[in-house]
């Protein structure tokens, strides 16, 4: 698709939160935030002329492999809020894209992520072979205070739950979407801290795909202010979820 005539490099979308969208506290769900976050990155990216089909043409898409989020607020039902995004760097065959989420001007959550370009019939990371030259960077513009991290994984850790992958979880590359990881780990934490708002930050890893009838093993390690949730495939760790509490 052609680089739209109104992109800009700096990018901000609109989103009023409904009732889906929202826990019972009335306040947005976690895994519904990331979401919308998906979703304004890959607005901007086509109007960039670097979204999904852009890149289908060399079969290639973008994979998310770490994020961090820090949250100060989170919104509730029928608030209206401004994500705004921009790209730090881009390079080779990796992204990382910072964003913001403010209401009435007021930031509210801050997000780093990291993006990795992915061939979708090799499944193997390579460079990007659309251009971006058109889209300035901001590697000096941060959006967290911290920038997200390798999460360690212990040793010691309690088995929470086993699953198998279902046709729901997978998107569109093929593969369980990253959404998904966070919803299995929070749908079985059974900590009342998340209904009431006291997740201060949290990291999401993502080591190795997920297909259609694996079967995962999701883990918890807990200590006084955060907890390390694991998925493992076979042994092997796929993925890793920190919680920092408030």
């Amino acid at each position: 698709m052609p680089i739209a005539s109104d992109f800009e490099s700096v990018f901000t979308m609109d989103w009023e939160i409904n009732f889906m969208q929202c826990s019972p506290n009335g306040y947005l769900r976690y895994t519904d935030l990331c979401n919308i976050l998906q979703l304004t990155a890959a607005a901007h990216s086509e109007k960039g002329g670097f979204s999904f089909v852009d890149m289908q043409v060399y079969d290639q898409a973008w994979v998310l492999s770490r994020i961090r989020i820090e949250v100060a607020q989170l919104p509730k039902w029928k608030d209206v809020i401004s994500v705004t995004t921009w790209i730090n760097a881009l390079e080779h065959s990796k992204s990382t894209r910072a964003m913001e989420v403010s209401i009435n001007g007021k930031k509210i959550i801050g997000i780093e992520t990291f993006w990795v370009v992915f061939n979708t019939k090799t499944r193997r990371a390579e460079q990007l072979m659309v251009s971006h030259d058109h889209c300035e960077k901001y590697p000096d513009r941060k959006a967290t205070a911290l920038p997200f991290s390798k999460i360690e994984i212990k040793e010691s850790k309690s088995l929470l739950f086993e699953r198998k992958v279902v046709l729901s979880d997978l998107d569109i590359v093929n593969h369980v979407n990253n959404v998904k990881y966070l919803e299995w780990c929070l749908d079985i934490a059974d900590d009342p801290r998340i209904l009431s708002n006291q997740i201060a930050s949290f990291e999401m890893n993502f080591l190795r795909e997920l297909s259609l009838g694996d079967v995962v093993e999701v883990h918890e390690q807990i200590d006084e202010k955060s907890t390390v949730f694991t998925i493992s495939k076979s042994g092997k760790s796929v993925f890793a979820l920190l919680v920092n509490w408030k």
